[in-house]
This record gives structure tokens, C-alpha cells and sequence, in this order.
């Protein structure tokens, strides 16, 4: 599926978030507190926009690696993203990343866990890759509050995405974004996952009047 939208990937989530996309990223990239010369891992990056950012962060002595398991996200990454010294892509799985313990400052996933087939596996195998003291920082799709917001906004995302996704012919395939988001996790639940997966002084806030939740965890002692 995500090497079917990898094309239009970018354009519909422009489309969809009214350009808001760019303001969640950059307020992930924030919640780092990644400095000149760092390093950080991007999991499920897709296109790789988080990606670059950070890498725009950490400047040319630094190291950003991009990884996703669409090998089509990953070539199109690698594609549009130009020469960035700092920047590399590879397809990975993100339950079982290549990369040894306490490597990198800090690992960001941004839109990706929902598609992770265990939460908290995924938060664990984050924050294995980060040293003590590093940071995990989750961006991801929530669902507003309070329940008659949530329920209005539900069923306006089912319509949207797919009608709007028809633009580009993959009307189908969009139907599985609104889906993905019956039964994911609020914020606060999320927040207990990524103390059981490890990390500590877990916070989040709400982005979007609620439709985007920004987590952060710090990892502990080995």
C-alpha cells in the first residue's frame, strides 16, 4: 500500500492538514533538543520530510538516518532529497531496526505507529537505539476531545481522505488512514505504553485542536 502512494504521498498530506504538516514536523524536530553535530534515527520516514529536517538541524557534521520497509518510500526518499552529507536512507523494519544499542541522540517516529503491528515493541526497539539520556519523539494522528468532537471529526476524516485521495486516483487506498485511527491509543494511554516500553518523564502535548498528539519520552539507564 505504501508503495502505491509514495508518488502522492507528500501532496495529499499537504492537501489533507491545510499545510499544517509542516508546522507538526517542525514542532517535532523542537522536541528533540537535538543540537549542532547530533544524531538521530527516523523511523517509518516515508518520503523522508522529518528526515531532512532533522538533518537541517544537526548540520554536515552530524548524522541522520532515514528508515522505512517501503522500499518504494525509501527510493523516493532517496530521490528528492538531494545531496545532504549528513542524511542517509535504508529500508528497515521498525520492530527490528539494524543498528546497535545506545547509537544515536534521539529517534523520532512521526505518523508510523499506527502502522506498527506491536505499540510498545516499537517503543522499546526506539529506545534501545538511543543512549541513556537520549530522546524518543512520537508524532502521530489522535482523535480530539471531547467525544462528540472526536465523533464529528471521525466521520468527516472517513469522507475526506478517500474522496480527496481520488484526486490522485488512490481514493482505495486512503481509506485505510481514517481506519488505522478506530481504536489507536489516546494520548494519555499512549503516554503509560512508552513507560512500560522503558522510558521515563513521558510528556505530550496536543497539536491541531487535538487531531496530532506530540510525544516525548528520555531513555533510561542501560
Amino acid at each position: 500500500m505504501f508503495d502505491d502512494i509514495a508518488p502522492v504521498y507528500d501532496r495529499m498530506n499537504t492537501i489533507m492538514t491545510a499545510g499544517g504538516d509542516g508546522r507538526w514536523r517542525r514542532a517535532a524536530v523542537e522536541a528533540t533538543e537535538l543540537g549542532s553535530a547530533g544524531s538521530a534515527i527516523d523511523v517509518a520516514c516515508g518520503t523522508g520530510k522529518l528526515s531532512v529536517a532533522l538533518a537541517d538541524r544537526v548540520g554536515p557534521f552530524g548524522r541522520v538516518v532515514g528508515v522505512d520497509l517501503s522500499a518504494a518510500m525509501i527510493g523516493y526518499a532517496r530521490a528528492t532529497t538531494g545531496d545532504i552529507v549528513q542524511l542517509e536512507f535504508s529500508v528497515a523494519n521498525a520492530l527490528d531496526l539494524p543498528f546497535d544499542d545506545a547509537t544515536f541522540d534521539v529517534a523520532t517516529i512521526a505518523f508510523g505507529l499506527r502502522n506498527l503491528a506491536d505499540y510498545e515493541a516499537g517503543f522499546r526497539e526506539l529506545a534501545r537505539v538511543v543512549h541513556p539520556g537520549g530522546r524518543v519523539v512520537c508524532l502521530e494522528l489522535s482523535v480530539p476531545r471531547p467525544r462528540i468532537w472526536g465523533t464529528v471529526y471521525l466521520g468527516t476524516f472517513r469522507l475526506l481522505a478517500p474522496l480527496v485521495a481520488g484526486l490522485f486516483a488512490r481514493g482505495r487506498t486512503y481509506r485505510y488512514l481514517p481506519a488505522s485511527l478506530e481504536g489507536f491509543p489516546d494520548p494519555a494511554t499512549l503516554t503509560g505504553t512508552m513507560i512500560r516500553a522503558g522510558l521515563r518523564d513521558v510528556g505530550y502535548r496536543r497539536l491541531a485542536l487535538g487531531a496530532v498528539a506530540l510525544h516525548v519520552g528520555i531513555v533510561g539507564p542501560g
